[in-house]
């Protein structure tokens, strides 16, 4: 999905070629690239995605501890089905961020 979706052009054409709307294909993209992220699978990259933190540029911002609280509120708010990233968890996720080269033309 990252290598089709890599451009914004390569998504108009597959969205053109499949008749998938273009706002899901770039969710499709968007959560792939979150899951280049160590340890995302998909629930926290949807948890992530959902919460609006949906590229890993977005991710490297974060603070890890104001990143949780966030996570925290988002779940209790929203009834979001999962946890909250933990607190090591929140770390890792930041630092892999900041690590990752972009390769997704937003």
């Amino acid at each position: 999905m990252l290598e089709a979706g890599r451009t914004k052009i390569k998504r108009q054409n597959l969205s053109e070629e499949t008749g998938i709307p273009l706002d899901a294909i770039l969710e499709f993209v968007k959560l792939s690239d979150l899951s280049r992220i160590g340890a995302v699978k998909s629930i926290r990259a949807r948890l992530y995605y959902d919460a609006g933190i949906d590229t890993p540029e977005k991710m490297a911002q974060w603070d890890p501890k104001k990143l949780r609280t966030y996570l925290i509120e988002f779940v209790e708010k929203t009834g979001f089905e999962g946890i909250a990233t933990l607190p090591k968890e929140a770390e890792y996720t930041v630092a892999q961020a900041k690590k990752l080269p972009k390769i997704v033309e937003y």
